[in-house]
């Protein structure tokens, strides 16, 4: 590579293209704007690259599969990596601090300033870099150049980077990160409680001098603080259900305890939320409490499970592939890693529409989706992001994880270390019962035997040059350690083979199985057909497993001798590798012992618990099925598409296990949310806490309620359509066109199907688009969830349509969000685990219940400050009086027209 020459900004030379829902502006050369249809936008992207703010979601636009194109996001990840930039010109704009763009003619000539200005950037921030960061941004400049990425001769001019591209550049970034260390064990955390005015002190220097005095938040935090009193008995911990109304500000209530009491006794407490995206706004707040960035970087760290950060040593094996299709997503990548806070992938400061731009094998295809780490003896092991994040959430005051995490740890008996937090919060609590169906469910599924398979045998057919590794792969520097180790684990990877291999989908659907998982997967396929109603519905299938048909049970004991034989040799090998822990405990190094520990703790958890599960569910199949759990037979299906086949498992009533496993061990517990209760009297605390699993703990926990700040009478209207069909598509949709036209926008459309979403979608986006709307949809544009939600926070103008992600993910504050529109009531599906959790808690009262939930939690969207007013209107004109009281005290409900509805809404925000 010759020196570095004086920058030069170099613009491409292309025209700029903006696709909307109807027509497409496209900006040539000479700067003359053409207005043109979209099929006439489509042909001249097939003939000349333009510039574009992301290829795919244009291409949707215009109809195309695929376009070559000169995206400015893709600029933007090189010159701002971990940066945050919504992938619209808008978005664009304001991240560079450019004039947004008015309409689309302004927003094509954005996107030719964006690019000057990215580039002005570019040149002048490498030009103050330090020699190595600026070689750095060079080597991969130059390896993506290479491959002809579409933007090299303008980054390499701005870089100075001229002459002969020969054989330079290198993207092996990982020589450039850090080193974590170990540290001595930690003690034992103490046992100093904090007091209730102590909380309430520390809330107050939280906000500050000049915040308003909100005497519910002061309340809220004295009753948190019981949650970090001592226990006094095994078993019972100090446990508190807070139910706090929208506006309480409950998440500074509970960060002031929760920091005091992680000061006091030198161990974290960990902060829990639904999603992952609900973990970077709480890291947000902490902004708060840690002013100084250095020392919240050392206080609090977000954790989440190693399938959400990025492998190293699966970054390293597609640069080193050097195939020309991955150099321009592995030069992002590069770009990216050495820029990111923590490595994490989902959620972080990784950009959610990346992996749209380079294909997800390229970007959240690295991570270790599948269990696959070999720990210690991978060459990153000292730079790795997740060894990292484990190690610092061991010092650190504050964890953020999420529900999903917390739980599966749990039911895996621990953490990494096996061990498990004594302090916990549980934000956004009603999807606790949610989050622990999940992780103490089991799944004996032609996807779930597969994976066990690939982590055994490696990968095996068309993927054999995949980077997976098998388990001989990870553990055969390991096997000289016992006798009997070698001998165990061919005995294992033989046994194996009778879990379901490539191809086993098209086999056991055309009847042709191949070993014992497959024939007995057929047979549950063949028998869920049998007894479907609808067995050719593009819709997911499912049917009781008794009776069984011929030839079933008998598929199923054979199938359970199998894994009995798998798992022996497995068993036999672990204890190989933990007897060597003690055998050879004063020859082993301490990165040796670190393997066989992960090793041996990986084969339980990754396949001899899934195995005993799997295996407790065919006996079953044959002596009948246990009382408080339920298993059927399920065929899923994506538009028709037969995808997977099995048996599954779930508890009745999961709050048994999480009592048990999570808040048993505990020594103390915060449970909170807006939406605890379904209703306000005894009866909702008791609902409360039979749905928590709390009533299965020795001891009562303390309740506290706050109600919402906000006056609900004068900031909302209520309203239930009574004239429209919701079995009418096209009755619904001219509904939500009528209600998000009155609103001008800031409209939530909520939808309890994907199909409906999607019906109402292509009605309804073309007139929106000439009213000057803009529509965003969940599993229609080409975008992530957390990225649409962004879009539709930013731009007041906008409508969002969405499922139950949706109304369970947006936090949207002010006029970008003023109306709510629900298709239909939110009821249960009627499927066989609900059918049995329906008899188990209550029948009809139980389906009412959670559809109040769901209403109650969808409405709690609307206000989130003072100043916020909202109209909130259901399409459902069955639905029921007695679910009202899922609004809050003193919001009327009316039941009006459309045309009505569609006055009051215009009326009512109007002036908003």
């Amino acid at each position: 590579m010759s020196p570095p020459a004086p920058p030069r900004i170099l613009l491409p030379r292309a025209p700029a293209l903006i696709a909307g829902i109807r027509e497409a502006v496209w900006l040539d050369l000479d700067g003359e704007f053409h207005h043109l249809t979209l099929a006439e936008a489509a042909a001249r992207a097939r003939a000349e690259p333009a510039l574009v703010c992301h290829a795919p979601a244009v291409a949707g636009r215009l109809g195309l599969d695929q376009m070559a194109a000169i995206d400015l996001l893709e600029l933007f990840a090189f010159v701002r990596p971990a940066r945050f930039c919504l992938p619209t010109p808008r978005g664009l704009a304001e991240a560079l601090n450019l004039a947004p763009p008015g309409d689309a003619e302004d927003a094509a000539e954005l996107l030719i300033r964006a690019a000057r200005t990215l580039l002005e950037e570019l040149a002048e921030r490498t030009g103050q870099d330090s020699a190595a960061r600026a070689g750095d941004t060079r080597s991969a400049a130059w390896a993506m150049a290479k491959a002809g990425w579409s933007w090299s001769t303008s980054v390499l001019a701005a870089l100075g980077v001229s002459g002969d591209l020969g054989r330079g550049g290198s993207l092996r970034v990982w020589e450039r990160l850090p080193e974590w260390s170990e540290h001595a064990p930690e003690p034992a955390p103490g046992n100093q409680p904090v007091e209730p005015e102590a909380a309430r002190k520390r809330l107050a220097e939280l906000l500050g001098v000049n915040a308003e005095h909100r005497p519910a938040q002061a309340d809220y935090a004295s009753a948190a603080s019981q949650a970090f009193i001592p226990r006094e008995r095994v078993g019972e911990p100090r446990l508190v259900l807070a139910e706090a109304g929208t506006g309480t500000g409950k998440t500074l209530g509970y960060i002031a305890p929760a920091s005091l009491w992680a000061e006091a006794n030198g161990a974290p407490v960990w902060l829990s939320t639904y999603t992952r995206n609900l973990q970077r706004q709480l890291d947000g707040e902490l902004d708060r409490l840690y002013r100084d960035p250095g020392t919240k970087a050392r206080k609090v760290v977000v954790r989440k499970g190693r399938e959400n950060y990025l492998c190293l040593l699966n970054f390293e094996e597609m640069v080193s592939r050097h195939r020309p299709a991955d150099a321009v997503g592995a030069g992002l990548m590069a770009r990216w890693a050495l820029a990111t806070r923590d490595g994490d992938m989902v959620g972080g400061d990784f950009p959610g529409w990346l992996p749209d731009l380079v294909g997800r094998a390229r970007s959240i295809g690295l991570t270790d989706r599948r269990g696959e780490c070999i720990f210690s003896a991978c060459p990153h092991f000292s730079r790795c992001f997740i060894e990292r994040a484990i190690r610092k959430a061991r010092r650190a005051d504050l964890v953020i994880a999420n529900h999903a995490l917390v739980l599966v740890q749990a039911a895996l008996g621990g953490l990494d270390d096996e061990s498990q937090p004594q302090r916990l919060v549980f934000d956004e609590g009603h999807h606790l019962f949610e989050a622990a169906d999940s992780a103490f469910s089991a799944h004996l599924t032609g996807f779930e035997a597969a994976e066990v398979r690939r982590w055994l045998l490696g990968p095996e057919g068309d993927g054999a040059r995949s980077r997976a590794r098998g388990l001989k792969k990870r553990a055969e520097d390991l096997l000289g350690l016992a006798e009997e180790a070698p001998e165990a684990l061919d005995a294992a990877l033989l046994a194996a083979q009778c879990l379901p291999g490539p191809g086993w989908q098209t086999r056991i659907s055309e009847g042709q199985p191949v070993g014992a998982t497959e024939r007995f997967l057929g047979l549950a396929r063949q028998q869920v057909l049998a007894r479907s109603q609808a067995p050719d519905s593009p819709y997911s299938l499912e049917a009781e497993c008794q009776p069984p048909i011929d030839g079933l049970p008998e598929a199923a004991g054979d199938l359970a001798n199998h894994l009995g034989r798998l798992g022996q040799p497995l068993t036999v090998l672990a204890t190989c590798l933990e007897k060597a822990l003690d055998d050879e405990a004063r020859e082993l190094d301490s990165a040796t012992r670190s393997r066989i520990e992960s090793l041996s703790r990986s084969i339980q958890r990754r396949v001899l618990l899934p195995l005993a599960g799997w295996k407790g569910m065919l006996d079953d199949l044959n002596t009948g099925p246990q009382d408080r759990v339920v298993d059927w037979f399920g065929i899923d299906r994506i538009d028709g598409r037969d995808v997977d086949a099995g048996m599954h498992r779930h508890w009745i009533d999961p709050g048994i296990p999480f009592a048990k496993t999570v808040l048993e061990p505990a020594h103390g517990v915060l449970i909170t949310s807006a939406t605890l209760r379904d209703g306000t009297a005894e009866q909702g605390w008791l609902a409360a806490e039979r749905r928590l699993g709390t009533v299965h703990l020795a001891a009562a926990p303390f309740r506290a309620a706050m109600p919402s700040p906000f006056d609900y009478a004068a900031q909302t209207r209520v309203l239930v359509v009574t004239d429209v069909r919701k079995d009418d598509m096209a009755q619904v949709a001219a509904a939500y066109r009528e209600l998000f036209l009155a609103s001008g926008g800031g409209a939530l459309g909520l939808f309890t199907a994907i199909s409906r979403l999607k019906a109402v979608h292509g009605r309804i986006a073309g007139p929106l688009d000439q009213a000057g709307l803009t529509l965003l949809a969940q599993h229609v544009d080409n975008l992530d969830t957390a990225t649409l939600v962004d879009i539709f926070r930013s731009e007041e103008e906008s409508c969002l349509l969405g499922t139950d992600a949706v109304r369970d993910g947006v936090d949207v504050p002010g006029r970008s969000l003023r109306l709510i529109v629900f298709d239909r009531v939110p009821w249960p599906r009627p499927d066989i685990l609900h059918r049995h959790r329906r008899a188990e808690f209550g029948g009809k009262a139980y389906d009412d219940m959670i559809a109040r939930l769901r209403l109650k939690q969808a409405f709690g969207r609307l206000i989130r400050r003072a100043g916020d007013h909202g109209v909130f209107v259901a399409l459902d004109p069955m639905m029921p009086s007695r679910l009202y009281s899922a609004f809050p005290e003193g919001c009327e409900v009316k039941k009006v027209g459309l045309a009505e509805a569609v006055r009051v809404t215009r009326e009512f925000l109007g002036g908003t």
